[in-house]
């Protein structure tokens, strides 16, 4: 029995007292009608309706149950109404995880304009390098790497490509020397990202050819922005994010070592709980991200590559996949 259907045929049953009538009102059959109202009632235990075949009327206990499920009928309707809007137009509050660096170096400074575009939206951005528990913690969507997507029952939509770069400041090179192979980090004090899948060992490809290297250093922490104040102190070497640098690279502040081998890449995704029924306020801000990480033709992600270098990184897609990956036009996964 759909309960809910037997509530309404009973209501409509009992103000129209009429089955024939209520089931030209419901569209249903004098059969249908009839078998609802028994279904409930040997739901209930109790009769609710004496009927004969030419009159009908309410019971005592029918009387009481009518009052209840007009109000209950009533307050369901009223709770549609509510959420009407909600489904048509973002509002609400939207709450957000996402990685600290990526989003002060790539999103903060468009999130007012995103905001002013929804004046009904409210945004909760939690800024954290960990990986959060999206249901649990009660967010409604979060922006990760792909070292960092274990979670299967997520929806994963893509970003961006994010290559990484080996640097240091000028005057850890004049001190140390500049590795001019992957072996030569084994003595270096590598500054690690301790929530990165790769922190301990650095992949480098080149000719065909991959090398693994177990690496070491004085300093591993959680915060990519302290890896990078670290470098900029000239304390180390470390595999970052070629965004995360970009600035310092071409302002001097840090250098870039081994150009001619190819390094490991992350993919950023947008990740939330469920495909279908997507609520308006996660669907406008996924068409944000793709806009904001799509904004710029010469893809900043990717780090100008010295003549001689080889073509693909690590894992790393054409640079015809890499485009597509930031469009807007992505396909999930």
């Amino acid at each position: 029995m759909d309960r809910l259907t037997a509530l309404q045929v009973f209501r409509q049953v009992a103000e129209l007292n009429s089955f024939a009538e209520a089931g030209r009102r419901l569209g249903l059959s004098p059969p249908a009608i009839s078998k609802n109202i028994a279904e409930l009632e040997a739901d209930l235990g109790v009769r609710l309706i004496n009927r004969t075949t030419r009159r009908m009327a309410l019971t005592e206990e029918g009387r009481i149950y009518l009052e209840h499920v007009t109000q209950g009928l009533d307050a369901l309707a009223r709770a549609d109404q509510v959420l009407g809007p909600i489904k048509t137009a973002p509002s609400g509050t939207l709450r957000v995880s996402a990685p600290m660096t990526v989003t002060l170096t790539r999103l903060s400074a468009a999130m007012p304009a995103f905001l002013s575009r929804y004046p009904d939206l409210k945004l909760d951005l939690h800024l954290d390098d960990r990986r959060v528990d999206i249901v649990r913690e009660g967010f409604d969507l979060a922006i990760r790497g792909s070292d960092n997507l274990e979670d299967s029952s997520l929806v994963a939509r893509k970003l961006a490509i994010m290559p990484h770069v080996i640097c240091a400041a000028p005057s850890y090179f004049e001190k140390h020397g500049r590795p001019k192979t992957p072996a030569d980090l084994k003595a270096a004090n590598c500054i690690r990202f301790s929530l990165s899948g790769h922190a301990d060992i650095w992949e480098f490809r080149k000719d065909g050819r991959a090398e693994r290297i177990a690496i070491d250093g004085r300093y591993s922490v959680s915060s990519s922005l302290a890896v990078r104040d670290a470098l900029r102190a000239g304390f180390g070497v470390s595999l970052i994010p070629y965004l995360y640098v970009e600035s310092d690279l071409k302002a001097g502040r840090l250098q870039s070592a081994l150009d001619d081998w190819d390094k490991v890449e992350t993919t950023l995704y947008a990740v939330y709980p469920a495909r279908q029924h997507l609520a308006p306020k996660i669907r406008v801000f996924l068409d944000f991200l793709i806009e904001e990480f799509s904004r710029d033709k010469e893809k900043p992600f990717v780090p100008p590559r010295r003549e001689g270098s080889a073509k693909r990184g690590v894992g790393e897609a054409t640079d015809a996949e890499n485009q597509a990956e930031i469009l807007p036009a992505i396909s999930s996964p």
